[in-house]
């Protein structure tokens, strides 16, 4: 329970302005590594919020080292350093940290470039000795080739905390992920994938969890209509190895008089236990709403409706694979959900061209690498071929779901993880031990190698590819099917995953559909022009939140003027929600 006799300290920061560097030919640091959901409890709240109302150009999401990154690149775009070099933390390639690169490593005018890149490297924290993962960047200004490192081993060295590293070098000009070659960071979102991607219900209250025990204590299976309300419920850990078997209290789309009349147990279970932390919470919202979840995921809950199951993968993983998951189970925030029961698109995300793609365009966390829907779904081109090539991809993607699920009901000991590090181990042409042995036996791990070998080689079938490509080569091809899908996209052309659904939903959203469901181009009413001055896009912005019906994406306001580019009207929603204006959902935007 809160103590209303406990204080602290709260610090403003008036007429705040930016701190004027001296002036240097070169600036090296090791600025903090405070990330942004740390900056409040290590800097206080009238710190991070001054910072942030100073700095309105770089994201919330960005981690307090990216400030330094900012500032310096800024410096070097107009010339008062030659140079910089910084060490962050290697979340720097995640698209959060991404965003803070991008505008001055892509500027037409005046861009920075990296001239050296460690993307990847072990560090010893000073703060509390944990071994953590760094990157290093160095810039210049404009454009130019640079050098990139990429850690091919690392031993312990002699002194501790040290360590012997083994480096591959590539020379090439270095895209904003800190990669050198196909510039995925540059694939644009697909409406053909607008609106299927979303991560799971972010409860911020453990008192929504229960056991089935408890569930039946509280009227599960005696109240009616309560199983709507009390769900399955999974998370990375229940795909990666086992589910728990919990259920979790879902009460979206009831007021609060609702619950209490006709959940009572349930109302007094939340009330007790999950109201007294709400209301501690700084953001009205969610001490308000104290009876539902966090971040409840209202618009994605339309996209999952009327379907039997959906595809989750685990966002942060060391093996990438995809599950259905029955429409009954309620996904938590760690598992990226694709609304859609298709086994087609199941096995295509499953391939290795997928696979491939959202190893590069994702991030890492540590030494995992991290799903992000952003960069990885929504950008992805999917295949248009023949309807037989599609019916053999969706019978292998059935195979594979049901093959996975059939060896973890017979043992129930048997993870997913154990299975796909004995199918690395298999693929790397490695001797298993004992403990392996055991595990391919009872997963029949060389079956599952044998439907994914399969799978693949149809996945290339429908692209039309060899599948002897290489990965940078299936990477240079995916870029360029971006490209070419969006270039249809804006021709009116749009290959929707899900027509039946994002038709209405893009309708709903006053959102232009493809030309061949709308009337002509030629008769399409002329784009009202994009507002000369800041204050009137600014108001524009503003004016489109409070118009739409649900959340929006930048793009999709910058699409209703003509001129208006994406980035700039990022910017505006950013300091839009910063301001308490708009409330940002994911990667949308409400008012």
């Amino acid at each position: 329970m809160p103590d209303e006799s406990a204080r602290r300290q709260v610090w403003r920061y008036p007429n705040a302005q930016r701190a004027a560097w001296p002036a240097a030919d070169f600036v090296v640091g090791n600025p903090p590594f405070i990330g942004n959901w740390r900056m409040r409890g290590e800097l206080g709240d009238g710190y991070v919020e001054t910072l942030r109302a100073i700095y309105q150009e770089v994201p919330e999401t960005a981690d307090y080292v990216m400030y330094w990154w900012h500032r310096a690149a800024e410096l070097v775009r107009s010339g008062d350093i030659r140079r910089f070099g910084f060490i962050t933390t290697n979340s720097v390639r995640q698209t959060f940290q991404r965003r803070v690169l991008v505008p001055h490593l892509t500027d037409p005018n005046t861009p920075a470039s990296l001239v050296f890149a460690i993307p990847d490297h072990p560090w010893v924290d000073s703060y509390d000795g944990a071994a953590v993962r760094i990157a290093m960047t160095v810039a210049e200004g404009g454009v130019q080739d640079g050098l990139l490192l990429r850690v091919l081993s690392e031993e312990p060295g002699e002194s501790e905390g040290a360590a012997k590293v083994e480096f591959l070098e590539r020379r090439g000009f270095i895209h904003p992920d800190l990669s050198i070659g196909p510039n995925t960071a540059a694939a644009i979102p697909l409406r053909a994938n607008e609106g299927l991607s979303c991560p799971g219900v972010k409860l911020h209250g453990a008192g929504f969890i229960v056991t089935p025990e408890k569930a039946r204590v509280l009227g599960l299976g005696r109240i009616p209509d309560l199983d709507q309300y009390i769900r399955l419920y999974r998370n990375g850990r229940d795909i990666t190895s086992r589910p728990r078997g919990v259920m979790v209290i879902d009460l979206y789309g009831l007021s609060v008089e609702d619950v209490r009349a006709r959940f009572p147990e349930v109302y007094q279970w939340v009330f007790d236990r999950v109201k007294p932390e709400r209301d501690q919470n700084k953001r009205a919202s969610y001490r308000d709403h104290w009876w539902i979840h966090g971040e409840p995921r209202a618009n994605f809950r339309p996209a999952l409706k009327h379907l039997r199951r959906y595809i989750a993968t685990v966002e942060t993983a060391k093996h990438r694979f995809f599950v259905f998951l029955d429409a009954s189970i309620l996904p938590d925030n760690m598992l990226v959900n694709i609304a859609c029961d298709d086994a087609f698109v199941l096995g295509v995300l499953s391939s290795r061209i997928h696979v491939t793609w959202a190893l590069a365009a994702g991030g890492t966390l540590e030494d995992r690498p991290r799903y992000n829907k952003t960069r990885c779904f929504e950008p992805f081109p999917f295949p248009d071929s023949s309807e037989a090539v599609h019916d053999r991809i969706r019978f292998l993607a059935e195979q594979l779901d049901a093959h996975r699920k059939r060896q973890q009901e017979r043992y129930p000991s048997l993870t997913l993880t154990d299975m796909y590090n004995v199918l690395a181990q298999l693929r790397a042409g490695e001797s298993l031990d004992a403990g392996a042995q055991k595990i391919h036996e009872q997963g029949l791990v060389s079956v599952l190698r044998d439907l994914y070998d399969d799978l693949d080689r149809t996945v290339f079938e429908a692209y039309g590819w060899p599948p002897e490509l290489s990965d940078e080569e299936i990477l240079f091809r995916l870029v360029d099917w971006n490209a070419a899908r969006g270039a249809e996209e804006r021709s009116g052309l749009i290959r929707w995953l899900r027509p039946e659904f994002q038709k209405t939903a893009a309708t709903q959203t006053g959102m232009e559909v493809g030309a061949e469901e709308a009337e002509p181009r030629a008769a399409r009413a002329v784009r009202p022009p994009w507002p000369a001055s800041l204050p009137e896009r600014v108001r524009t912005v503003r004016e489109c939140l409070i118009q739409a019906p649900e959340p929006v994406l930048p793009e999709n306001i910058a699409r209703r003027f003509s001129r208006a580019r994406i980035p700039e009207v990022a910017a505006i929603l950013e300091t839009l929600a910063a301001l308490g204006q708009a409330r940002k959902e994911n990667d949308r935007y409400r008012a």
